[in-house]
């Protein structure tokens, strides 16, 4: 293999390319990005980007002396893929052609289409929520999970008015579990902010600006600015022709990783690619490991681990969940599954060390 097309520029691009160096790979590598911006940290856009904690210089994923070799061609999109040729079809009409892609392509946040209502993914969508933020006023989330939550939290700690609007009955019951999402989701009111849950949004109004939000029930929700936090759809349709994602990785040559294939995770886009690049050069995979993500809203820590699944016992082996400091341990057939820690950093580092000592899930 002389050449790998790595399309996507994003954490998950940039960790193929480390990949690619530290299993000896010593051809060329093309790297694709649509964005603009040369690969930078994500998950303080919805925090610390918007309170004007840290600055755009301050994300930045890649050193300015690190030299991965690699010919980086940012603001180009794919627009077509022929896996069996390996080639790739750039918005600039370049057909990119190599011996190994891998597809890093990332994910969008799914939009609301009405003026003044706000998503957040990328660097430039945090630029433009940033600056609304600098006028305080009434701020309605669509959506609690952890997006939803990160922006309530900044804009409360700007001094916004905070409404956050969830379909479902417990935010974050998918990831967390019932229980455990209804503890999470108290943060909430404890730092004054009003959560709707169980309420769909049946419109919205405005014809120049935001107006309202208005919710299944009848309520109206008056609003100055909208965040939608309501998921992430994958960059799949440049691979239309190729058959979609799995038709496409199907063959030889050809992985893909990082939030593309579904998760939405940080640690997924930085470890995995280790893992695809092994099976596009042969060679021997590294471990799987539990999976992580954190967050943080109203300045409380929140860590997870391992591997939740429905009928999971939680028991609580240090802390109280009314003073929002505790660790969890998830239980299934008597064994740990999955740990979660509100504000417990070291404890919850000692039990996440333990469930990567267990065999894991690929």
């Amino acid at each position: 293999m002389e050449k790998v097309a790595i399309v996507g520029a994003s954490l998950a691009g940039l960790a193929a390319v480390r990949a690619l160096r530290r299993q000896s790979f010593t051809g060329e590598i093309v790297v694709v990005g649509a964005e603009r911006h040369r690969p930078y940290d994500r998950p303080p856009l919805s925090k610390d980007f918007l309170t004007g904690a840290v600055t755009a210089a301050d994300l930045a994923l890649s050193p300015d002396d690190e030299d991965l070799g690699a010919d980086w061609r940012l603001g180009v999109t794919a627009t077509g893929f022929d896996p069996h040729n390996r080639a790739v079809h750039l918005d600039s009409g370049e057909v990119l052609r190599a011996d190994g892609v891998v597809i890093a392509t990332g994910a969008r946040a799914r939009p609301i289409d009405h003026i003044g209502v706000h998503t957040l993914r990328t660097l430039d969508d945090a630029i433009v929520l940033r600056d609304a933020l600098k006028q305080s006023g009434r701020l309605v989330v669509i959506g609690a999970g952890f997006i939803g939550a990160e922006v309530a939290s900044s804009a409360r700690k700007l001094g916004w008015d905070v409404t956050v609007v969830e379909s479902l009955p417990t935010p974050l019951s998918g990831s967390l579990g019932t229980e455990m999402g209804e503890v999470v989701a108290r943060l909430h009111g404890d730092h004054g902010v009003r959560l709707l849950t169980g309420l769909p949004v049946s419109g919205l109004t405005g014809t120049d600006q935001i107006e309202a939000v208005e919710l299944a029930d009848g309520t109206r929700l008056p609003a100055d600015l909208v965040v939608a936090g309501i998921g992430a759809i994958p960059n799949v349709e440049w691979l239309a022709g190729a058959g979609g994602l799995a038709a496409a990785t199907s063959v030889p040559g050809v992985v893909a990783t990082g939030d593309v294939t579904g998760s939405q995770h940080w640690t997924f886009a930085l470890e995995n690619p280790a893992a695809v690049v092994a099976t596009l050069l042969g060679t021997e995979p590294p471990a799987a490991k539990a999976p992580y993500f954190w967050s943080d809203q109203y300045g409380v820590m929140i860590q997870f681990a391992g591997h939740r699944a429905p009928g999971d016992t939680v028991r609580i082996v240090e802390g109280d969940p009314e003073q929002r400091s505790f660790l969890a341990v998830y239980e299934r057939d008597g064994q740990p599954s999955a740990v979660l820690g509100l504000d417990q950093p070291k404890l919850f580092t000692r039990w996440r060390r333990q469930l990567r000592s267990a065999p894991q899930e690929a």
